[in-house]
């Protein structure tokens, strides 16, 4: 078999955990493809992805195309002989992008296919109180995340991870899973196996604003569980009411206390140093939190600025 030449396509950190791996193996990347420049911030300076910021560190041809059907970036592509190819985190490619090298081009994703198919696997994990996830590389196909399974290795989600400790967690694994993918198909040693074609209940959809908002209402543990697998990013969230006043609060870290109360559900218990939610079968205890306008901070920094009512309490 001639010489691998491997064109990598991704855009966000966990991507370029998986392309260090790569360069650190010696494999040779003769291209990387990621999302094109965004502004941000109020100076709308121009952001350029975490896979570009690697690739231009190291010296790597860097295309970042708006189209990805658009002849002239198909004829670069082209020009660079790719025999493989290899996605994460990146976005679904049409068939005249991922039929191009001989070997194929396959995908990492962060579950254990064919469970949590979709854009946000990691968050949606963890929000529904799983104990085990994993990785996956498969062939790409047609669809969203349905091709042939090559392999897949497992991981457990401990109570006190989140989405950010076990992203970082999933992206040590995918980078070794996806050198020993590369491995076997440059051995023709894969074995390819295909998904089942009917229905999945879990499926890791978009996360939305709305999917942020917690429900009080729920169990302890769904809560819990709703706070985690949404931190550190995008965050959840809810509203709290203290006098006359309407607060938009994000909560990033918290713990439960499994203990009877006779308090209203949703009704804030606080002193100088504490904030806790009375919920059913116990407490939501806040640990790190952000109102408007302001950082992320500890609950206890918080309440030395924040006047909060007696009958204060979220919804």
């Amino acid at each position: 078999m001639s010489k691998l030449r491997i064109v990598f396509m991704g855009t966000p950190d966990f991507a370029v955990g998986i392309l260090d791996t790569l360069v650190q193996n010696s494999y040779d990347i003769v291209g990387v493809i990621t999302a094109p420049d965004k502004p941000a911030g109020r100076g709308r300076k121009l952001n350029e992805s975490a896979v570009k910021k690697y690739a231009v560190e190291h010296n790597l041809k860097v295309m970042q195309p708006t189209n990805l059907k658009n002849e002239e970036f198909l004829d670069e592509l082209k020009s660079l002989k790719p025999n493989l190819q290899i996605i994460v985190a990146f976005r679904m490619l049409p068939k005249v992008v991922w039929e191009i090298p001989a070997l194929g081009t396959f995908n990492l994703h962060a579950s254990l296919l064919p469970d949590y198919r979709g854009a946000a696997p990691i968050n949606w994990a963890v929000i529904n109180g799983e104990t085990k996830t994993g990785v996956t590389t498969f062939f790409i196909d047609d669809k969203i995340d349905t091709g042939e399974i090559l392999l897949q290795q497992e991981i457990a989600i401990t109570p006190e991870d989140n989405a950010g400790s076990l992203h970082d967690k999933l992206m040590s694994l995918g980078a070794g899973v996806v050198v020993e993918t590369v491995k076997a198909i440059e051995a023709d040693t894969i074995s390819p196996k295909k998904q089942p074609t009917t229905p999945i209940e879990k499926v890791a959809y978009k996360i939305h604003k709305d999917t942020c908002e917690i429900n009080w209402d729920t169990t302890i543990d769904k809560i819990y569980n709703h706070i985690r697998g949404l931190s550190p990013y995008p965050a959840a969230w809810t509203t709290l009411y203290t006098g006359d006043d309407e607060l938009f609060l994000k909560i990033y870290d918290a713990v439960i206390l499994k203990e009877p109360h006779h308090l209203k559900l949703k009704t804030i218990v606080f002193d100088k140093k504490t904030m806790k939610i009375a919920v059913a079968g116990g407490f939501v205890a806040l640990l790190e939190i952000q109102l408007p306008g302001k950082r992320k901070m500890k609950t206890h920094e918080v309440l030395n600025g924040l006047k909060l009512d007696e009958k204060a309490y979220v919804g």
